[in-house]
């Protein structure tokens, strides 16, 4: 396929990044550049905010979206959902739109994430926020009205690295359930080494500096082999962990990897379902504004889940 005409529209107008020189700046540009991409957000029966104790008990939110069509009544299934942003940017107010589209596109209950970011909160904290979501979720389950035994982790870009690396944790600490995993574009091998990251490396939006950056902020100067957990493609053992769809954009650094990741959960007799997002680049959970082939990516979340339902 060739790169979605609304797309390659955006790329030709220049520098889509987010130029500053200090991180504050970036993470204000990048908050106000991709709600421009979003388009009208759409509607949900309810959104409710929750304090939760995170990493070592320390308080962060999760934003609770109910989807137009869930059931009046009974457990539902739900997603705890790990925004991206390369662990150091965005937040759970600019990915309200894509929450919001993805409870509808899935059916299920969102539960989205307001994870501590690096370099203020490195590695391991944003992903013992996530784990720690994921563990009040199932314990408030019948009080929210979902279904434990329905319950999915997912996330894009490097929150698909939390969701994939919080599932790997509860592997090793025996819980809770996991139901499915939903990797969007996943940023899961710090060495940067694959052939798109060369092939993509400028001109797709995300590059692959940026992408150095991202890492650095988040390991700290540490290499993702040092932990199972921080990149999960260098993983020791992908055995027994949750049925997972991986979904990897054509024109995206990234790309190699998200393939990489689940040839590795094949061989590990995972069930899981690797797709691509034809004419997508990095990030295309925001472009449902810029391009109706964006919705892809939620037709793709919803396929995945119905399989383990």
């Amino acid at each position: 396929m060739s790169l979605d005409p609304k797309i390659a529209a955006y790329l030709a107008q220049g520098d889509t990044g987010a130029a500053s020189d200090s991180l504050a700046g970036i993470r204000a540009a990048t908050e106000v550049g991709l709600r421009r991409l979003h388009g009208a957000p759409e509607p949900v029966v309810s959104v409710t905010d929750y304090e939760i104790a995170g990493a070592v008990g320390s308080p962060i939110m999760l934003r609770v979206y109910l989807p137009v069509n869930a059931p009046a009544s009974g457990a539902r299934p739900a997603i705890v959902f790990a925004h991206g942003g390369g662990w150091c940017l965005c937040s759970v107010d600019l990915y309200d739109n894509p929450c919001r589209a993805l409870a509808n596109a899935t059916g299920c209950m969102v539960l989205s994430v307001d994870y501590r970011l690096a370099p203020e909160h490195p590695f391991p904290t944003p992903l013992e926020d996530v784990y720690a979501a994921l563990v009040w979720t199932t314990e408030h389950a019948v009080i929210l009205g979902i279904d434990p035994a329905r319950i999915a982790v997912g996330g894009d870009s490097a929150g698909a690295n939390l969701a994939a690396a919080a599932a790997l944790l509860a592997r090793e600490r025996s819980g809770p359930a996991i139901a499915h995993q939903l990797l969007m574009y996943p940023a899961l091998d710090d060495r940067l080494s694959s052939a798109s990251c060369g092939e993509f490396a400028k001109g797709y939006s995300l590059t692959l500096e940026t992408m150095r950056f991202c890492w650095s902020t988040y390991l700290g100067g540490a290499s993702g082999a040092d932990s199972d957990y921080a990149a999960p493609l260098r993983a020791r053992s992908l055995h027994g962990l949750p049925p997972a769809t991986v979904m990897v954009c054509e024109f995206d650094p990234l790309r190699d990897e998200g393939v990489a990741y689940a040839q590795r959960l094949r061989g590990a007799s995972v069930d899981v379902s690797c797709i691509t997002l034809e004419g997508m680049i990095h990030g295309c959970i925001h472009m449902l504004g810029l391009t109706p082939a964006a919705r892809q990516l939620f037709d793709a979340a919803a396929a995945g889940l119905r399989r383990t339902a």
